[in-house]
Order: C-alpha cells, then sequence, then structure tokens
C-alpha cells in the first residue's frame, strides 16, 4: 500500500532502522503503522442542490477533484453512468496516467440502456482501466447500487447521485467523503471478492 514514489524512501528508513533483514519484525511494523493510519481522520458531507443552495462542498468538484489528485488507484461503482458527467473525462485521464490503476463496477440493465453509453464503449473509453458489469445470479439479474468512490486506498466517497448531470448538478444528493484507509480496504476487497460471482469484466 506503500505508493511507488515513497517506497524508495520507505526501504531507506527500513534498512536504517534495521528492520530490512527481520521479515517477522518489519511485518509487525508495517502492520503497527498501518493500524495508526486506519484511525479516521476527517468526515465531511459533500452536496448536490439546485440553484447552488449546497453549504457542505460541491459533490461533482470534490469527486472529479479526488480523482484528478490519484496518484495510484481509483476504484468506483455507480448504477447509471452518463457522458455528460465530470466523472467521464475524469477517469479516462486517471485511466491513461502512469501508475494509475483504474477499476469501475456499472449495472448492466442501466448500461445496456440507449440513453448511454454501453458496457462495451465505457470500457473503450476507460481502457487500460477495467470495467465490471453485474450479470445474473440465480438466474435474475443483479442491480449495481452501491455508488461510492475510493482514491489511492485511502479517500472513500458514499453517494447517492449517480454519475449523470441531473445527479451532479439539478437532483438533491448527498455524499460522506471519509479519509480511512482501512474503510478503503473493506470497501475495495468486498467488491474484489464479489467478481467471480456478481459481475463480468467487459471485454474490449
Amino acid at each position: 500500500m506503500v505508493d511507488l514514489e515513497r517506497r524508495p524512501r520507505a526501504l531507506e528508513l527500513v534498512s536504517v532502522a534495521g528492520l530490512r533483514l527481520d521479515r517477522d519484525l518489519l511485518v509487525a511494523v508495517l502492520r503497527g503503522v498501518e493500524g495508526a493510519r486506519s484511525v479516521t481522520r476527517r468526515v465531511e458531507t459533500i452536496w448536490t442542490m439546485p440553484g447552488h443552495l449546497a453549504g457542505g462542498g460541491g459533490l461533482t468538484t470534490s469527486l472529479v477533484r479526488l480523482v484528478e489528485g490519484a496518484r495510484e488507484s481509483v476504484v468506483c461503482s455507480t448504477f447509471n453512468f452518463q457522458r455528460s458527467s465530470g466523472m467521464w473525462g475524469a477517469l479516462q485521464a486517471a485511466s491513461r496516467r502512469s501508475g494509475v490503476g483504474v477499476r469501475v463496477y456499472v449495472d448492466a440493465g442501466a448500461s445496456a440502456d440507449a440513453s448511454g453509453p454501453s458496457a462495451g464503449e465505457l470500457a473503450e473509453w476507460l481502457a487500460p482501466g477495467e470495467v465490471f458489469r453485474t450479470r445474473d445470479f440465480d438466474g435474475k439479474p443483479v442491480r449495481n447500487h452501491a455508488k461510492f468512490l475510493s482514491v489511492d486506498h485511502r479517500f472513500v466517497v458514499v453517494t447517492s447521485a449517480n454519475f449523470s448531470w441531473s445527479a451532479e448538478n439539478g437532483n438533491v444528493e448527498l455524499g460522506v467523503r471519509i479519509d480511512d484507509p482501512g474503510l478503503a480496504d473493506r470497501v475495495e476487497r468486498e467488491m474484489r471478492d464479489a467478481e467471480d460471482v456478481l459481475y463480468e469484466v467487459v471485454e474490449r
């Protein structure tokens, strides 16, 4: 979980501390550091309201700014993804940035609707990022209503908003932004664990 730019410095500190040759002690120290970092440092609300009435930060600008600042990873999930969303361009730019992995989960039914891009078009747009769509489970279609963004295995936004112009500009939508690496890890792991059963990768 140490980002690539910081790894040389981290290895230097490990060597200076005499931990490089003692794997068990190094693992214990790193787990302690991870535990200290997992304490939630900040939680804030972000809103969308017509007429710029929201007083808790703009949902669209907050999400886009987080994606633009990603140095390592972006994982997100939405029901409806429209080209009109601020995330459309932000996610493509992130997926093409060196060292940043992008993983997107979408609803197969919503993405098949002619009003927006298909899952295949989304996969092409976000290449080399990965796009996953829901598939049938027990003979019934699975709906992907999870709406979240996780950036750099640290920042998590859970929101009521889809990735669309109306959700980001016209609706009343609430999101919560949390700085918590432990939570980010749990959210990302849950989605990965569900991939083989509930999702399928969208081929480009």
